[in-house]
């Protein structure tokens, strides 16, 4: 049993539900990201963004820190010896969150083996669909490494269906249409997605795409399995910028918001 089917398990034997907050890896450095990673290792599993320059379904707050991450001239392979440094002190499952030109740029053979090497536990890749991600699958496959899938409201019977066949570790509905950031809301259609996707698969489902306060949370805690927290988190990495000495520990207190 790979780190997230057992985290995503024990949850299930506790009767509780799981937190998935999201950061981009080098915003505002990595040595704060290694920090960061370590602070949120309470979590269920933690989203790692991998920075890009041209990142088409994030909204403006992720852009930015794509854009302050991509000023230091690191590669993949440095995200992954940040995963790497991290490992020997937690065991909290990691997923590279990731467009998927600087994974094919990187070499879809030569990541697999060093994302498993590092301690990655899984990829999602936002613009790769499952009928396009047979060779990708089969080298994460290959490294037990699990493919994470996006699903949104708009998918078809036919594209849950799909997604389910291919998808391992859990499944990411997003809430609503559009790009990633803060709403005052949740949209109904996030449930009614959720209801769907549970007919075609039994793998857990993380709702994610907006959610910024514990009302939110609780709300999407009643149909899914898990809540992805992203913006709001990189919003406040954001407003605390200049503060590294103490970011890690400040964004540590500032997820707590989100369940208590």
């Amino acid at each position: 049993m790979g780190r997230i089917e057992a985290a995503f398990s024990e949850l299930r034997q506790q009767g509780k539900k799981g937190f998935i907050p999201f950061i981009t890896a080098g915003d505002p450095d990595l040595e704060t990201t290694a920090e960061l990673l370590v602070e949120l290792s309470g979590a269920t599993v933690i989203e790692l963004g991998v920075p890009f320059s041209d990142p088409m379904a994030d909204g403006p707050v992720i852009q930015r820190a794509s854009e302050r991450a991509l000023k230091h001239g690191f590669g993949i392979g440095d995200v992954l010896e940040t995963v790497a440094s991290v490992r020997r002190s937690i065991e909290t499952p990691i997923i590279l969150f990731s467009y998927f030109n600087p994974l094919l740029q990187f070499g879809l053979k030569r990541l697999a083996a060093e994302a498993k090497a590092a301690g990655v536990d899984g990829v999602l890749v936002t613009d790769l669909s499952p009928e396009e991600s047979g060779e990708f699958e089969s080298e994460l496959r290959a490294h037990d490494l699990d493919m994470i899938f996006l699903i949104a409201p708009t998918s078809t019977d036919e594209r849950l269906k799909l997604v389910a066949q291919h998808a391992r570790g859990f499944i990411y509905a997003v809430s609503r249409a559009g790009v990633t950031g803060v709403r005052t809301s949740v949209s109904a259609e996030a449930e009614k997605l959720v209801n769907r996707m549970r007919r075609f698969s039994s793998l857990p489902i993380a709702v994610g795409f907006g959610i910024s306060n514990l009302e939110q949370v609780k709300d999407v805690q009643r149909y899914a399995d898990a809540v992805v927290i992203g913006s709001a988190i990189v919003a406040e990495i954001e407003r605390l910028e200049g503060a590294t000495a103490d970011l890690a520990r400040r964004i540590g207190e500032f997820v707590k918001k989100f369940s208590d």
